[in-house]
């Protein structure tokens, strides 16, 4: 068994109506906030339940709504701009998907430890304290609530840049299943098979151990079961699909992920792919490669006899994008997009070795 880290210190608060709770929480951080969120959860007027409880609690809030679907490292200096408007801020509150997690994470860097954040791109390089955070997620995805990184764009090129520590991560989470209810259908499908693929990659992943196992056993169970439902309106499967969203973010954080998010992140910088959408088309031709050398390798996820099959079928029922044509992917830009997935980080922890002539391959059976 090969050694692991494992570091359980994010408080979880799951339940309906939990967001009422979020004042009460905050006081045990600091009594001046900066809420982070995307425009439309604005609009959704989740945003406003969130100042009104931290309103009541005696915390005085700043709103910084500026975070875009993919976060950049402009969104990161707008949102840092918006930190040091007024008096300083002692608490971070992010509400929202996993971009507003990512965002509060990345202005936390940069308020707590200054520079910029490419500053930041690797594990541990924040060397002062960050501000304590608090994580409530609306959408049942990218589990980033869980974890220890943030995902940035840089602004110029492009390129995703991956920027965890320990002090990043939230200290308490709400899980409130009432919040993820009323999302778009394509967003919940797209956020919901980004989670089910966290809970197949860590499980096999070159990081995977037994308690990674355990979170990802659960998240795709959860998953398996409500995923569909919920995107078709089945509010009472909210709860199960919002939970293994964010276990399945905790097999990340004991872990790591694998090939198929190492083909996703090109997709989405050179096409401005959706995350989600990127890793489902991927997912079940990563998963078939994987399963050459080891037929076994996914065995005690699922009891599904036939895993790429199942993957494929969930995908199906989500409407979601099957092949890269379908993104508009031209195949002559496999070989460049073959060269970046080469060169992510998450590819080197796939269980299977994988080049730039291996994610080619990858791309010509999704295409």
């Amino acid at each position: 068994m090969l050694p692991f880290d494992f570091d359980p210190s994010i408080r979880t608060l799951y339940g309906p109506g939990r967001l009422s709770e979020l004042g009460d929480i905050a006081t045990q951080f600091g009594g001046r906030a900066l809420l982070v969120a995307d425009p439309g959860i604005v609009q959704a007027g989740i945003v406003a339940l969130g100042v009104a409880s931290l309103e009541q609690a005696n915390v005085a809030v700043q709103v910084f709504s500026g975070v875009s679907e993919n976060p950049t490292s402009e969104d990161i200096e707008t949102g840092l701009t918006a930190a040091t408007a007024g008096d300083p801020v002692d608490l971070i509150v992010a509400i929202g998907g996993g971009s507003a997690m990512d965002c509060a994470k990345g202005i936390n860097f940069l308020l707590s430890n200054g520079g910029k954040i490419q500053d930041y791109h690797g594990f541990g390089k924040a060397d002062r304290p960050m501000l304590p955070s608090i994580g409530v997620p609306t959408t049942a995805g990218t589990g980033s609530e869980a974890q220890s990184y943030a995902l940035i764009s840089d602004a110029e090129t492009h390129v995703k840049i991956a920027c965890g520590d320990r002090k990043a991560r939230f200290r308490a989470v709400i899980l409130d299943p009432e919040l993820a209810v009323s999302g778009p259908i394509p967003v919940k499908a797209n956020a919901g098979y980004d989670a089910m693929a966290h809970a197949v990659e860590s499980y096999v992943c070159t990081k995977a151990n037994p308690i990674s196992r355990i979170y990802g056993r659960e998240a795709f169970r959860l998953l398996d079961t409500a995923l569909i439902p919920f995107v078709e309106g089945d509010e009472t499967a909210s709860g199960d699909t919002l939970l293994g969203a964010h276990l399945a973010g905790m097999a990340i954080e004991a872990s790591m992920l694998g090939a198929a998010h190492a083909c996703a992140n090109p997709l989405t910088a050179k096409f401005d792919t959706t995350h989600g959408i990127a890793v489902g088309v991927m997912l079940a031709s990563v998963v078939a490669y994987n399963l050459v050398e080891e037929s076994d390798r996914y065995e005690g996820l699922t009891d599904h006899p036939d895993i790429v099959a199942r993957l494929r079928e969930v995908r199906t029922s989500l409407a979601l994008p099957e092949r890269l044509r379908d993104l508009g992917v031209q195949e002559g830009a496999i070989p460049e997009l073959a060269q970046a997935a080469s060169e992510q980080w998450t590819g080197a922890h796939n269980p299977r070795p994988v080049d730039a002539k291996v994610c080619g391959e990858l791309y010509e059976a999704a295409y």
